[in-house]
């Protein structure tokens, strides 16, 4: 026995020491490979070299911002073009623009993924740019229509001899799947209020609604009329002519029409126009050419900037409106701590609300809409609206002091609704029944194993009616205008942002840079005012450091869904979240 017990205790304690030593070399490999990662982080630097271009490779979907890349991502690799910051790469333009080391800028579309109020910003960028006199050349072998709307700004446009154009218009293609559905056993109980809020048709419809294809019509025609305008302008053809080069469908059209239409310069290949390059940098044949990412170009140094008392906040709201306190899409608890934030500043003397949001929770839209109340009774507060800011995304806009948005910014869309499934066809397809015992009438109100009664119906659609109207009367309090004159335009009605400048639901037309200099003007800033933006992205290590399950199953959905993320939490956000939604539909897919 005492042998036994000798035995076990040395078996005991060898496992534990055995325990110890492997966490100490799992420590000791963990703390190299981190050490490692940081020293790659810290000794990371770029050099601009003189003679320069920017290399302004665009090949993936542009969002807002976008965080520094997890250093263990960056290690594995990945065969999917990375999303960039809309940021970023007006950050990299303007640099380029004052750095006498950057001698010109080569566009290199690809297949973008933008909508077209960030395509204008980018666009207005290298309009900018080339006031300084260096020049813009583009290459590509397959020009989408939106790489193609940069592309036509450039002094040369080059395609391969085999490459192809698009240029075919916009449409929108909504998807239905009401009978989906009804094969399912799925009803959806659907609550609204607004002639044109057409977020709930996919579930009740198998085509569009009269009056949603008149929406669409108004905004597609409206937003494809500035896109034709720039490109007959930049290409020196009339709009008429861009409209028949449309319905010619360049994108099956030989190379040769392409140049003969002047819709590109010149047939080139890559290492062509690399000759080319060179002959405008004059440096020698076969000799590199120097350039600069816009990942690069970040950590080109400029003039140091510091917070002053003369500061400029932007505070970024981009996503879905939900309920939480996260920071990812727009979380309405966040929000509004970062909202308090920049109203307790004291160097914070005005704040840029840049929204690109089509709505969400009501609720939430409620909470974020009454700390900019809060915000503006102490400090200026300028809406500035990217792709999209409707529906929950104008709620929460409607008060600013001022709104600035693009011409081809969809807005308005002034409406509500509440979206409930009934299950009980589902259960009974299955063989799934479901019993009840109640102490009153309400208790089981919400139960998606059945469908509404008469009264339950007329309560909820009340309660619609109720949220419509204090979204009605929170926009016309905001935009200063008569409730019965802002109703003409709610109805859920999308407008395009030029359409929302001349009913006033939006003050005037440009990008960022003109929302700062009106929130500058509103806080008599004059010149000497610095720009900071809201929230703080994380850092590198930052990146490395913090735990990242929730982002890294995100980022996952992202790159294996693609444009379906964004319906995929959606319909999550409805599941887990607020049934009552003030939001554009789903998936406007114009394409």
């Amino acid at each position: 026995m005492k042998d036994f017990l000798k035995i076990m205790l040395a078996s005991a304690i060898g496992f534990v020491i055995a325990q110890v030593i492997l966490s100490l070399i799992a420590m000791l490999f963990f703390l190299g490979m981190m050490g490692s990662l940081v020293n790659s982080v810290a000794t990371e630097k770029f050099t601009l070299q003189e003679n320069s271009v920017l290399n302004l490779r665009l090949d993936g979907p542009i969002t807002e911002r976008t965080p520094e890349q997890d250093p263990f991502t960056s290690m594995i690799g990945a065969d999917y073009p990375s999303a960039m910051g809309l940021n970023d790469i007006v950050g990299a333009i303007r640099k380029a623009k004052n750095n006498d080391k950057i001698k010109g800028i080569y566009l290199d579309s690809r297949m973008l993924s933008a909508s077209m109020a960030t395509l204008a910003e980018i666009r207005q960028e290298l309009i900018k740019f080339k006031e300084s006199d260096k020049f813009i050349v583009a290459y590509a072998d397959t020009y989408s229509q939106g790489g193609y709307y940069l592309a036509s700004v450039a002094d040369k446009i080059a395609i391969n001899p085999q490459g192809m154009l698009d240029l075919h218009g916009l449409a929108s293609t909504p998807i239905f799947f009401k009978d989906a559905l009804d094969k399912l056993g799925i009803q959806m109980q659907i609550f609204k209020v607004g002639t044109y809020k057409s977020a709930v048709e996919p579930f009740t419809q198998n085509e569009m609604s009269e009056a949603n294809r008149a929406q669409i019509t108004s905004y597609l025609t409206d937003t494809w009329s500035f896109l034709r305008q720039d490109l007959a302008e930049s290409r020196s053809l009339t709009p008429a002519k861009i409209d028949s080069l449309a319905n010619s469908f360049p994108l099956l059209q030989s190379t040769d029409y392409l140049l003969t239409a002047n819709l590109v310069d010149t047939l080139l290949y890559e290492t062509e126009m690399k000759d080319y390059l060179r002959t405008l940098l004059d440096i020698k044949e076969d000799t590199r050419i120097p350039s600069a990412t816009v990942a690069e170009m970040k950590s080109v140094s400029t003039k140091p900037v510091k917070k002053t008392g003369n500061t400029v906040a932007i505070l970024y709201a981009s996503g879905n409106i939900v309920s939480g306190n996260g920071s990812s899409e727009i979380q309405d608890k966040y929000m509004v701590d970062q909202i308090e934030k920049l109203r307790k500043d004291k160097d914070v003397k005005a704040v840029i609300f840049r929204i690109n949001s089509g709505g969400g929770s009501a609720y939430a839209s409620e909470q974020i809409w009454k700390a900019i109340a809060r915000l503006k009774e102490e400090k200026p507060v300028v809406v500035s609206m990217g792709d999209v800011a409707a529906s929950g995304g104008y709620y929460i806009a409607c008060n600013a002091d001022r709104i600035v948005a693009q011409p081809t910014t969809l807005t308005g869309s002034i409406g509500i609704f509440g979206a409930i499934p009934n299950l009980e066809g589902t259960s009974k397809k299955i063989g799934i029944y479901t019993d009840e015992v109640k102490t009153h009438e309400f208790s089981d109100f919400g139960n998606i194993t059945r469908p509404f009664n008469e009264r339950e119906r007329k309560m909820m659609q009340a309660y619609i009616e109720k949220g419509y109207d204090l979204f009605l009367t929170r926009c016309a309090e905001g935009r200063n205008m008569p409730k019965d004159t802002m109703a003409l335009y709610a109805e859920g009605r999308v407008w395009t942002g030029n359409q929302a400048k001349e009913i006033g639901l939006v003050d005037e037309l440009g990008g960022m840079e003109r929302a700062i200099e009106v929130a500058a003007e509103m806080a008599n800033l004059g010149k000497s005012y610095v720009v900071f933006e809201y929230p703080k992205m994380r850092s590198r290590i930052d990146e490395l450091l913090r735990p990242a399950r929730e982002d890294l199953a995100a980022q996952t959905l992202k790159e294996y869904l693609g444009d379906s993320y964004e319906l995929f939490m959606i319909l999550k956000n409805l599941k887990e979240q607020d049934y009552i939604q003030a939001r554009v539909p789903f998936d406007l897919n114009i394409r």
